[in-house]
């Protein structure tokens, strides 16, 4: 049964002051928010990256708009009864436009927003060619979505990718900075070794995200060794989209075989379960009580 917005809000901080680290998948459709919500995950986490790949099919390079990443986050939001934590990029644009990014994405239901210190058009963090605008203005922007949220259980995560131009130090520096300007959680994206991840943790005094990308500038670790560390969020944004991609590449293949009955054996979910997951026992109960006799 779904929540609402306020008691999913009210439960993620409650989790945040226990002990212990929280895992969030990446979600980037319905039918993987779907999934993810079914199991027990105290978050999960709008990827913009999947989310721009799936819902426009182009890169994640700023060019999904406020509109297109507000519709998908809205959708996640009320398709799910777990908290989601929701990229929010720039904020697209100056600083109206993230006190109303701000507005709308807590409008939407989600529980937080992740905002960044990049220029604009932002590329994704572990890519390469990021520039930074000057920490002054990202401090300005993250009071302001203080400012601008109507509850304080709306989480501000504040991200800033200056590790990658500007070194390690500017970037603890502007986390530091973001803290002060009323950002709940920290994020230094594109750490590069096990050691700069165990100094961003222990250096930052308000609970701070790690970003597990596979193939990314940034060492997977064991949740373990995150959570000694002292690691309060481990996110997985691209876990399930490049887990789909690999899959939707070997059973189309099998497709294009003789054998592809067979083939397809033990590959696929199992339709009657997919088609509960996607809320059908709802339209059939439907059905019966407004069934003609």
């Amino acid at each position: 049964m779904l929540t609402t917005p306020a008691s999913k809000r009210q439960s993620l901080a409650a989790r945040l002051a226990k002990p212990g680290l929280l895992v969030a998948p990446g979600i980037f459709d319905l039918i993987s928010a779907r999934l993810a919500d079914r199991m027990g995950f105290d978050l999960l986490y709008m990827t913009g990256y999947g989310t721009v790949a799936s819902y426009l099919g182009l890169p994640d390079a700023g060019l999904a708009t406020y509109t297109d990443m507000l519709a998908r986050a809205s959708a996640f939001a009320q398709g799910t009864s777990t908290p989601i934590i929701a990229d929010g990029d720039t904020g697209y644009g100056g600083l109206l436009n993230v006190a109303h990014t701000v507005r709308g994405y807590e409008a939407g239901g989600v529980a937080g927003i992740q905002l960044e210190d990049q220029e604009f058009p932002k590329k994704c963090g572990h890519t390469p060619g990021r520039r930074v605008i000057p920490m002054e203005d990202m401090v300005e922007k993250i009071r302001v979505a203080s400012d601008a949220r109507s509850s304080s259980d709306f989480l501000i995560v504040a991200r800033t990718d200056a590790r990658t131009s500007l070194g390690l130090d500017e970037a603890l520096r502007r986390a530091q900075a973001y803290a002060q300007a009323g950002a709940d959680i920290l994020f230094v994206e594109s750490p590069e070794s096990e050691e700069e991840l165990a100094r961003i943790a222990s250096s930052l005094d308000k609970p701070v995200l790690v970003n597990n990308v596979e193939g990314g500038r940034t060492p997977v670790l064991p949740k373990s060794r995150l959570d000694q560390m002292g690691f309060k969020l481990a996110i997985y944004p691209a876990t399930g989209f490049l887990a789909m991609g690999k899959a939707l590449e070997e059973v189309y293949s099998m497709l294009q075989r003789d054998d592809a009955p067979r083939s397809l054996e033990g590959k696929l979910y199992d339709f009657e379960a997919f088609s509960k997951l996607m809320g059908f026992e709802q339209v059939w109960e439907f059905d019966k009580a407004h069934a003609r006799d």
